[in-house]
């Protein structure tokens, strides 16, 4: 039986960032980190960004910590491993190669997967979904051979792939059944503009349009809408959404129709073990509300908040304001705040056409949020600190 003071269980942002934590304060206590991947935790957000389109990206951009830092730390790591069963009240995981592992701690950091919608040949070849390094190299070679491509999904990452391979000089075409891109996180107004940018940058738009599914023996041939329509593709990328990676805690108290529920210091029900990333059910304490967020910057920050608290010597409360950003073509977005709901009211300080602008989202009288297009880092502070003051916080 092998015993570990700390078991972290996902190897993404998350828990890279929990065994950063618990090394903060704790450098003597055992660590073990168990993910899926064989690649130690790397930036999952630049997969549809730079690494996808330059040809030979520098390793160093990929990865989060040095791979050597995990010997450094004593963090022992068992990649390409998953844990298969979770035992509450033993504190005991099982993991793929049948060993066990007795913990004192631990911290759920499995992450997330893409969601596959319910339609037929969702498994044909040619059909990626972007989540891993392994879709991102795949997505690349099969660029390589098939220069005409499917985007299904209007949101970030599909925003993202489809700047990104239009710029490697792909035909791209995008499917939506919204009227406007990124709808989930802007004003029509904005949605409309962006849209229309994306057009103009080459991308044939299907808006209002629905999958009803992917046709072809063993590789994509053509993409049918629900609408009738049957368009030919070589190679679609899915991107409509993601859902939380629950199954081991399934029908536990550490497993609800959210996420994992935790509390403002990210600690489960069970106490000892934590729940940080694209699982946590968390309190907001700026915004109000229980949200759960999937986004980098969240998981990073969630990951040292939970290992510290995990050692006993330090106690804090997640407490940050909603932030992501993302980027397409020339244009870079910072969302600062809370774009659950659609907004009441929409400032906007700037225009769409230098490409420049903050558009501020109210619930009625209320400030929730600043959208930023391609402003400083400076500006993006200062948009915090006038939430925060918004919000008497």
């Amino acid at each position: 039986m092998i015993q570990r003071d700390y078991l972290i269980i996902g190897s993404g942002i998350g828990g890279a960032s929990a065994c950063e934590g618990v090394r903060q304060y704790d450098k003597r206590g055992s660590v073990t980190l168990v993910g899926a991947e064989v690649a130690h935790p790397y930036k999952r957000w630049i997969l549809s960004k730079d690494f996808l389109r330059e040809k030979n990206p520098a390793a160093k951009k990929l990865t989060l910590l040095d791979p050597q830092w995990y010997d450094t730390h004593k963090v022992e790591t068992r990649l390409g491993t998953i844990v298969t069963q979770l035992n509450i009240e033993r504190r005991l995981a099982v993991l793929g190669n049948g060993e066990s592992i007795e913990f004192n701690k631990a911290c759920l950091a499995m992450g997330s997967r893409p969601v596959r919608p319910p339609v037929a040949g969702v498994s044909l070849g040619n059909v990626i979904y972007l989540r891993t390094v392994r879709d991102a190299l795949a997505l690349r070679e099969m660029a390589n051979l098939e220069k005409t491509v499917m985007i299904v999904g209007g949101g970030l990452l599909a925003c993202e792939a489809a700047a990104s391979l239009r710029m490697m000089k792909l035909k791209v075409s995008l499917m939506h059944r919204n009227t406007t891109l990124l709808n989930r996180y802007i004003d029509p107004e904005t949605g409309a503009w962006l849209t229309e940018y994306f057009a103009k940058h080459g991308i044939t738009l299907l808006m209002g349009e629905s999958l009803n599914g992917f046709e072809g023996k063993t590789v994509l041939r053509n993409i049918q809408t629900k609408s009738g329509n049957r368009v030919p593709a070589g190679l679609a990328v899915v991107a409509c959404g993601a859902e939380p990676n629950l199954d081991l805690v399934r029908n536990t108290p550490l497993s609800g129709p959210h996420g994992s529920p935790v509390t403002e210091y990210l600690e489960t029900e069970e106490k000892g073990i934590y729940a940080v990333g694209d699982l946590a059910f968390y309190p907001d304490r700026v915004m109000g509300g229980v949200r759960r967020q999937t986004h980098w910057e969240n998981a990073r920050e969630q990951g040292l908040i939970a290992g510290a608290n995990m050692t006993g010597k330090k106690r804090q409360r997640y407490e940050q304001i909603p932030y992501f950003w993302t980027e397409m073509f020339d244009l870079h977005f910072d969302f600062v705040g809370d774009f659950s709901m659609a907004p009441t009211r929409i400032d906007l300080n700037g225009t769409y056409t230098k490409k420049r602008f903050t558009a501020r989202h109210y619930q009625g009288d209320r400030l929730r949020g600043l959208l930023l297009s391609n402003q400083t880092a400076r500006e993006v502070d200062a948009a915090r600190t006038e939430l925060r003051t918004a919000l008497g916080k």
